[in-house]
């Protein structure tokens, strides 16, 4: 019998809003799929593309990067910075041979449990869909 895929996505959280989000879907019982590790950060904009291609390469199946609504970073500017910096990074990944489907940027405000939880089910089963990262097989010893 073969076991079902549960995709291990890593989530880069910003401090001020959405990591409030995933700790107010959590205290309101919703349910989510098991499959994101966070990572807080204090900003969407602070998350290098670095540390997104090496979760990539050491095999994560999909990377979320999570801030404040644009307009209401807590820093002003610096979802603006990240959604940039994010266009180019999903284009990076397409170099590697990768789906740039296997990143997805969100903005979630404190308030928005129920929409993280959201995020992260359809995110998941997009993955899903997509299968487990091949670069698995090229990475793992």
């Amino acid at each position: 019998m073969k076991e079902e895929f549960t995709p291990k996505i890593v989530g880069f959280l910003c401090n001020w809003c959405t990591y409030a989000a995933a700790d107010l879907a959590g205290t309101s019982k919703l349910k989510m799929p098991p499959s994101l590790a966070v990572v807080r950060v204090m900003c969407s904009s602070r998350v290098d593309p670095v540390q997104v291609l090496t979760a990539l390469l050491r095999g994560a199946d999909g990377v979320l990067v999570a801030g404040c609504h644009p307009g209401d970073c807590h820093y002003e500017n610096g979802n603006y910075y990240a959604r940039r910096r994010f266009a180019l990074l999903k284009e990076v990944v397409k170099t590697f041979g990768l789906d740039s489907d296997r990143l997805q940027l969100a903005w979630i405000s404190a308030s928005e449990g129920t929409r993280f939880q959201e995020v992260v089910t359809k995110f998941t089963e997009k993955i899903k869909k997509m299968g487990p990262n091949p670069m698995k097989k090229m990475t793992s010893m």
